[in-house]
């Protein structure tokens, strides 16, 4: 239990161990499960629970800050993460009530069973008094499930805006005080999870230009006491601003494909575009979608496979599909062995990017002579692409 400012706590808990979210996301830094603890004058809320795993550590917490009695359950997220501890909570203390947005309550009814009588149903801008103080309900659904919402407590001019400006970043430090290390996480975070919401994420930060926020403590992470920095991050990677920037991820099973990916890369550095690669057969996926968070270009490099792309580049087409990335161009450099569709499997593969197509460079076999010519044409193509949005 810590103070965050006069009468609010942070007593979530912190998961140092955690290395996957949801059986897919790569948490090498693990996660914390924040909580927070209003104390008014005449009510109590507490805004958001744990990972059930972790009740223990909440009930702790809650305990240290001498609270008997919860009046409200502020839930901003349906997910278990944030919400798996309810029916807990409430058997423990059973004068709560969940406050909630009407999407949000069909969502943990339908995930915890929890009881419908227990709701209080508020909607965007409504306001729920503790008596000194004073929470107001802002609705931010798609950051990232349909139902999020946010508080925002009027008179210390704290925003909890739930997975918003998160990271997965288990640390003792309640406040943000190595800024380098928490931008890496920070961006890890919104390029695994909140990339495919960017429109949605550029209206809900317009939307809090009206609010003075003098602290944001998000549910993942440390609590910014000087927001500016996650906020102005955040406009940065929705803006539409791209950087003179390739992201080459590829698989070689026979060094042809490999060739040509070692010519390509020596090819961008000569006309000083940044390459950023990744081996798939042994990349942090993670680091591979922070990539994809400014770059202007997407190559994808990859063998055949009987008619199409190696599993691991098809996979990783897939995820790129799913996180839909600002990326401007994209194109394909890779070998066969005796025909397929790669190509086109690929592209049909990526269909959500909103990319422009460079013709992709493709051989039979060990690259030649002319299809190393073809990839310097590519480089040629790629920078003349980028001069033409003025990023090179």
């Amino acid at each position: 239990m810590r103070k965050l400012n006069g009468n609010v706590f942070a007593v979530g808990a912190i998961d140092f161990d955690r290395r996957l979210f949801d059986k897919l996301i790569p948490t090498p830094d693990g996660t914390t499960y924040n909580s927070y603890l209003v104390k008014g004058s005449e009510k109590t809320a507490l805004l958001d629970t744990v990972d059930p795993p972790k009740l223990d550590v909440l009930l702790g917490n809650i305990a240290r800050a001498n609270v008997e009695r919860i009046d409200y359950l502020i839930c901003h997220h349906a997910e278990q993460d944030h919400s798996g501890s309810i029916n807990d909570l409430l058997t423990i203390f059973p004068e709560a009530m969940v406050v909630t947005n009407a999407k949000c309550k069909v969502a943990i009814v339908d995930h915890l069973d929890t009881d419908e009588d227990k709701f209080i149903v508020v909607d965007d801008g409504e306001t729920l008094s503790l008596g000194d103080k004073t929470l107001k309900f802002l609705n931010i659904p798609w950051v990232h499930w349909p139902e999020t919402m946010g508080s925002y407590l009027v008179e210390d001019k704290i925003l909890f805006p739930c997975d918003f400006f998160g990271s997965h970043l288990a640390t003792s430090k309640l406040f943000v005080d190595d800024f380098g290390l928490l931008y890496e996480s920070a961006k890890r975070y919104y390029a695994e999870i909140m990339m495919p919401f960017r429109t949605h994420i550029k209206k809900h930060l317009a939307k809090l230009e009206d609010y003075e926020i003098e602290m944001i403590a998000p549910s993942h992470g440390p609590v910014y006491n000087k927001p500016k920095f996650i906020i102005d991050a955040y406009k940065d990677w929705t803006s539409d601003q791209v950087k003179n920037q390739v992201v080459l991820p590829y698989v070689s099973m026979h060094e042809s494909t490999r060739i040509m990916v070692d010519h390509f890369v020596d090819a961008m550095i000569q006309r000083d575009i940044e390459v950023i690669q990744f081996n798939l057969a042994k990349t942090d996926l993670g680091k591979l979608a922070m990539s994809l968070v400014d770059a202007a270009t997407l190559v994808i490099g990859t063998g055949t496979v009987l008619t199409g792309p190696h599993p691991l580049a098809a996979y990783v087409c897939f995820l790129i599909n799913a996180l839909r990335p600002k990326t401007r161009f994209a194109s394909i450099i890779g070998s066969y062995g005796w025909a397929g569709k790669m190509p086109e499997q690929i592209q049909n593969l990526i269909k959500n990017l909103k990319v422009e197509l460079i013709e992709p460079v493709i051989s039979k076999g060990c690259p030649k002579e002319t299809h190393l010519k073809a990839v310097d044409e590519l480089a040629d193509t790629i920078l003349a692409k980028h001069k033409e949005i003025n990023i090179a």
